[in-house]
């Protein structure tokens, strides 16, 4: 089956045709770095993340440019307030900001994006695609001299049709003055300086010192990394409008082709409510790692649909680990036993065709996920009658599919990541033990013996013993 995305600006499945054969151009709207990120921050990128995975598996070249907001009213309000953000630059609060982004996703095993570019390294590309829109009759400059440009709505009989929406339908831009606007709908491309905000946060142009608008930032980048048409747009579907709308609205009115498939992953709610800081109820990043180990966290995020909504729940995670577990238990335990019986455990990392297919479906990762169980279920079948040449084929299929969604719960970078804390004392006690019991079978005390392994087993500790020691894993 071919490969398959829904295009939100279509409304339907269509089949993944790239512009360029062999490789795949995707633009992904990164942070606007105003504070710290939270849990759907998170889900959007790796959302992205495992879309740039699939695509690489199948064989294209990616190109993954993931911009950041580094610039925009919120950032100058934040780095102007009194508190613990008080006293600080505007452009050294979104880089410490930017940081703890980069320092999330890394955590997540989230690969970085072939280019990062801030917004405040483009400016002159956006100041060119203005002039365009203006040239060609779709931007006019505020008559009242603040130096604010917008985009004439009314001049771009397309506007709307990426969320299906009538102008008449559309609620007010809310990014400018309304004073120098002939609608209210139109918006801000380019923002001309306030007495109140720092000339470091203003650059020239041909209307006056401003800084740009937040929609013309993604066209001008987007064209200046991928070229003025790509294959993906990518971003939360909290975007739709106005910030994917303008995008696009703007830039083909330019002349430009922009994105040929619109992506958007869904949102993550908490008990069923929206998350929103007059509830109280965000999960910063920060919190949300502290919570279980980083691998369980991306296994947790990738399980859902990338289009449906995620709720979190309490005990999610704690299902997510479980889970995991039982994957992690199986490849040890079939490495171990091919080991002893001198069969090679690694083979060529190739997924079976129904976990293919899921992927191939739209990224059906709750598919692909009941793939990787299904055959973890199937090995450990095997492994219960020594069927190990099998085993071998069954586990090679398993590192593939939790290499393809970065969830190899052997992988050094999560052991690296969890060593030292909890998991290193767990290990120096439940070693102890089994050194005692060691002792006591040399000793042929084996009530001593059994009572240790019972002890183990009520605390989640499964032993398995061998003729080259004693192993022990977290029973999942």
């Amino acid at each position: 089956m071919a490969l398959r995305l829904y295009d939100s600006l279509e409304a339907r499945l269509r089949e993944f045709e790239p512009l360029v054969p062999g490789e795949v151009g995707m633009y992904v709207c990164g942070p606007t770095v105003q504070s710290s990120p939270h849990i759907g921050h998170l889900r959007s990128a790796l959302s992205y993340d495992l879309w740039r995975r699939w695509l690489s598996y199948r064989g294209y070249k990616v190109t993954l440019v993931r911009n950041v907001t580094d610039i925009d009213d919120k950032i100058l309000a934040f780095s102007a307030r009194p508190g613990s953000d008080g006293g600080e630059e505007w452009w050294a609060l979104a880089y410490r900001y930017e940081l703890e982004f980069s320092a999330a996703y890394a955590r997540l095993g989230i690969q970085p994006p072939t280019y990062e570019p801030r917004a405040t390294a483009s400016v002159q590309q956006m100041l060119d695609l203005i002039a365009r829109l203006i040239d060609r009759g779709h931007a006019y400059p505020a008559p009242d001299g603040s130096g604010d440009v917008y985009f004439d709505t009314g001049s771009w009989p397309a506007y709307g049709a990426l969320t299906r929406q009538s102008p008449a339908d559309m609620v007010a831009a809310e990014d400018a003055d309304p004073r120098g606007k002939r609608d209210p709908r139109d918006f801000a491309l380019w923002k001309g300086r306030k007495a109140d905000e720092p000339e470091s946060a203003s650059w020239a142009s041909p209307w006056g010192p401003g800084r740009p608008g937040w929609h013309i930032e993604c066209s001008a980048m987007s064209a200046r990394y991928l070229g003025p048409q790509f294959d993906i747009h990518g971003g939360g579907l909290d975007l739709r409008f106005p910030h994917h709308e303008n995008e696009l609205a703007q830039t083909t009115a330019a002349g430009d082709g922009f994105a040929r498939y619109w992506v958007h992953n869904g949102l993550v709610t908490v008990e069923g409510q929206k998350m929103s800081k007059s509830l109280g109820n965000s999960i910063f990043a920060a919190d949300f790692l502290a919570e279980a180990p980083a691998v369980v966290i991306r296994y947790y995020l990738a399980a859902t649909h990338y289009r449906s909504s995620l709720d979190y729940h309490e005990g999610a995670l704690l299902e997510a680990e479980a889970a995991l577990d039982r994957v992690r238990v199986f490849l040890e335990r079939s490495a171990r036993a091919l080991e002893r019986a001198g069969i090679a455990a690694e083979r060529a990392d190739v997924v079976p065709d129904a976990f293919a297919a899921a992927l191939d479906d739209d990224l059906s990762t709750p598919e692909a996920f009941a793939v990787l169980h299904e055959t973890v279920r199937a090995g450990n079948a095997l492994l219960d009658v020594d069927s190990l040449p099998t085993v071998a084929d069954r586990r090679a299929e398993v590192l593939a599919m939790v290499r393809v969604l970065g969830i190899d719960p052997l992988d050094a970078q999560w052991r690296a990541a969890e060593d030292g804390g909890a998991v290193g004392a767990l290990a120096v006690l439940v070693e102890r033990l089994i050194e005692e019991r060691q002792a006591a079978r040399g000793a042929r005390d084996f009530a001593r013996a059994d009572q240790i392994r019972n002890e183990l087993a009520e605390a989640g500790i499964v032993l398995e013993d061998s003729p080259a020691g004693t192993h022990w894993s977290i029973d999942g």
